[in-house]
């Protein structure tokens, strides 16, 4: 398979509709050494520390959803949070990410605030953060900034409208959630977005135009992966035989956008998510050989992981933050690359972008 360097519309189409397992390995194989070229073979570890699942919103494909009464709610304390950022810290992590379900109001601003404060004080500003805490207005989007957050990842899980307004109650606005990608952007965070893949009424068309939003709108960094049901929300029902067979499917459409993706933007950082282990015990490392150049290992306690699931089977619910690491570790070894202890790992595309 010709797969050329200069990319078109149609050209991203072909390459994402293609079940030739030649061309497959082809596309994996070039986007690799992409991303040899790019951003090297080390590995970046995000300790996700996943602090509350109480969430404002209401999407039809999330587990944590309001409207979903049979999950336990919790928020750990700043406390705890502050403990495992420490632990992230003192085991080598060069960042964290703090994520929680979506809120605003006043209380939630400060509670970050504060707990960015404390952790920059406590690591001398050493430790690299990264947020997922939603949609937020400029000043608390700044003040978090300020307070010693450099990152954000705000996934918009599809940038077709249309598909967007299946996925949400009339209430969630796509233009906002665009807005916010923009205000983050001006704002001086890196900007991370991403979506799910294999989503019902999802085409591969809109696959393809997911990928050039990614670049027309200069993302940093990318976090998607297979959308996979929870049982306990109205768009499960829409994908109702989720089976063996459509979880290859899936795997596969997750690991070629990976690979397109790093094909199609180069220089941004790429995570292999877990939702790719849920689909195949080697779902992450395969997305490393696919393109993609950052983990994210949980260092949540294990008593809240079971309560933050926001697809069905979840791994590493029952795993300590150590046992994560070696794991985690393990793996990166097993494929040949490295683990860039200590270090950011920023994306080289935010460098570029920010020197224009």
């Amino acid at each position: 398979m010709d797969i050329k360097e200069d990319l078109k519309r149609d050209d991203l189409i072909e390459l994402l509709g293609t079940n030739d397992k030649n061309d497959i390995s082809a596309i994996y194989a070039k986007a690799y050494q992409r991303k040899l070229c790019e951003v090297g073979k080390k590995v970046y570890f995000r300790g996700i520390i996943e602090l509350s699942n109480i969430c404002d919103k209401d999407c039809y494909y999330c587990g944590i959803r309001k409207s979903n009464d049979n999950v336990e709610r919790f928020k750990i304390t700043k406390e705890e949070i502050v403990q495992s950022a420490i632990w992230a810290y003192e085991n080598n992590y060069g960042s964290i990410v703090l994520q929680s379900g979506e809120l605003q109001n006043a209380h939630f601003a400060n509670f970050i605030e504060e707990i960015l404060l404390e952790i920059k004080e406590k690591t001398n500003a050493k430790l690299g953060v990264t947020l997922s805490l939603g949609e937020q207005s400029d000043e608390v989007y700044k003040r978090w900034f300020n307070a010693g957050a450099h990152r954000y990842l705000l996934r918009i899980e599809t940038t077709n409208a249309e598909l967007y307004a299946k996925l949400h109650p009339v209430d969630h606005k796509f233009e906002d959630r665009k807005e916010c990608l923009q205000r983050l952007k001006r704002l001086g965070y890196q900007v991370g977005t991403g979506v799910m893949i294999g989503l019902p009424y999802q085409t591969i068309a809109h696959l393809a135009d997911d990928i050039i939003f990614f670049k027309e709108n200069d993302i940093d960094m990318i976090g998607m992966g297979p959308y996979i049901p929870h049982n306990e929300t109205p768009l499960a029902a829409k994908m109702p035989f989720f089976d063996n067979k459509t979880g290859e499917k899936q795997l596969e459409m997750g690991l070629k956008m990976i690979a397109i993706t790093r094909l199609y933007l180069k220089d941004v950082n790429i995570a292999a998510t877990t939702a790719l282990q849920a689909l195949h015990p080697k779902g992450r490392e395969q997305g490393l050989q696919a393109g993609a150049n950052i983990i994210m290992p949980n260092v949540t306690d294990t008593k809240y992981r079971a309560s933050y699931q926001l697809y069905d089977n979840k791994p590493c619910l029952d795993e300590n933050s150590t046992m994560c690491r070696s794991c985690l570790s393990k793996r990166v070894d097993s494929i040949g690359e490295e683990i860039g202890f200590d270090e950011w790992g920023d994306s080289p595309h935010f460098f570029k972008r920010t020197q224009k």
